[in-house]
């Protein structure tokens, strides 16, 4: 069974940084691609950021320059720094694994406002 489990959410002022941290277990972690996904009241949830096993990152347009995900195999974890942030960042950020339909993490809520 897989379990993902985020940390490093919160409040923080707008131009502020956050480090989020999603740790896994059940699944060959190096063979995985993992993602960031967030999800704000009323709208879809959308990715954030995707990396692959082989290194390959995707982001969305709207974080692209301002936030960096990032694996450590060793660990298990995937992290996404965020830097820059926008009031329109507040969302419920949750780890996934698009490699396991249903495997989900809690998510851990993410707040910009001053």
């Amino acid at each position: 069974q897989v379990q993902l489990v985020e940390s490093g959410g919160g409040l923080v002022q707008p131009g502020g940084s956050l480090r989020l941290s999603c740790a896994a277990s059940g699944l060959l972690f190096s063979f995985n691609t993992m993602g960031w996904y967030r999800q704000a009241p009323g709208n879809q949830r959308e990715l954030v950021a995707g990396l692959t096993r082989d290194g390959r990152i995707n982001y969305a347009d709207s974080v692209k320059g301002r936030f960096t995900i990032s694996r450590y195999n060793a660990k298990n974890t995937v992290d996404l720094q965020m830097n820059s942030l926008k009031p329109e960042d507040t969302a419920v950020y949750y780890c996934h694994v698009p490699g396991y339909r249903n495997a989900w993490g809690q998510g851990t809520q993410v707040t910009v406002s001053s």
